[in-house]
């Protein structure tokens, strides 16, 4: 009986003496400079969300934040190099909807969407336009899906590849909808746009902040948003959802991950101080007119989201006879 209450002891003390340090690291937490790792190229919408938050966290956590891109393969060979990393806080990821999606176009992923990252919060949301040319019959989301079955598999669409944003907006539109159309690739972009407005393609799905400015021109009409509300910047444009395709919803999103066994406390010191700099109203009125909505929600909510979107993006891709390669 004594050996048994000498290694209860014992098993008590080491869990103290764990707690304990886990206490301590969280509170000389940071004590360097910490790594934000963007799996994209410099420019976009994700390494410009990346700089405005880092900016603003440099004063929180009174260290520099290092803004590293490591763009490539669709954001895996970063994601790989956060998943890889110690988990002591000091390697941070700011992922984009690629991240779920990946494990559906991947046969074999470096490394295990869900199991090896912890999450933080999600940073930002971001509907999708659905854009076709303004000399289009289709005037309206009805009338381009009775155009597409008018004219199956002769209608295209752009995105800048397999597994973005864009594509998956279209693909689930097309599976929605039972339409058929073509997928045509472009390098980035700007590509895209200009390739609708040379009427090269008749769909494209983009972001707020990029369709805004050619909507105004008149050089594209907008049909729809792929977002459950109508956006504040365009109230004219209605939901796809409302426009004729009940149940469409895609969500843009960037969220923050740590690696899989970061210490609790060092991921509630950095959600709380993330969570401030997205709420401050300087970063709300910032990213209100690009059409970005943020977000700061819990790492339980945001771990949820990603889960739930693996599974969407599998069927999606699935019923559109993609496979992985």
């Amino acid at each position: 009986m004594q050996r048994l209450h000498a290694a209860v002891g014992l098993l008590i003390g080491l869990c103290v003496c764990a707690i304990g340090g886990y206490a301590h690291a969280a509170d000389a937490y940071p004590g360097r400079p910490i790594r934000l790792v963007i799996p994209t190229g410099a420019g976009g919408v994700t390494d410009i969300l990346a700089r405005i938050i880092s900016d603003k966290l440099r004063g929180a956590l009174g260290q520099q934040i290092v803004v590293d891109n490591r763009g490539g393969a669709s954001g895996i060979i970063g994601s790989d190099i956060v998943a890889k990393a110690a988990p002591d806080g000091y390697t941070l990821l700011m992922v984009f909807p690629s991240h779920p999606v990946n494990p559906s176009l991947v046969l074999k992923m470096p490394f295990d969407t869900l199991r090896d990252f912890a999450p933080i919060t999600m940073v930002s949301s971001v509907t999708q336009v659905l854009l076709v040319h303004p000399s289009s019959p289709a005037r309206s989301v009805k009338e381009l899906i009775a155009l597409a079955n008018e004219r199956p598999g002769q209608l295209n669409f752009g995105s800048v590849g397999r597994g973005s944003l864009g594509y998956l907006s279209a693909e689930l539109f097309a599976s929605l909808t039972r339409i058929r159309i073509v997928h045509v690739a472009y390098k980035g972009a700007p590509q895209v746009m200009t390739a609708l407005i040379a009427g090269e393609i008749q769909i494209y799905f983009n972001v707020p902040i990029n369709a805004a400015p050619q909507m105004r021109a008149g050089k594209v009409r907008a049909l729809g948003v792929s977002t459950k509300s109508r956006l504040a910047i365009m109230p004219e444009v209605p939901t796809i959802a409302e426009a004729g395709v009940p149940g469409y919803e895609v969500v843009g999103w960037n969220g923050i991950l740590a690696p899989a066994k970061t210490p609790r406390p060092i991921i509630a010191r950095l959600h709380a101080e993330i969570v401030k700099v997205l709420h401050s109203p300087e970063v709300v009125e910032q990213l209100a007119a690009q059409g970005v909505d943020t977000i700061g929600n819990t790492p339980e909510e945001f771990a949820a989201i990603v889960r739930a979107d693996v599974g969407k993006w599998a069927r999606v891709l699935k019923d559109a006879g993609v496979t992985p390669d």
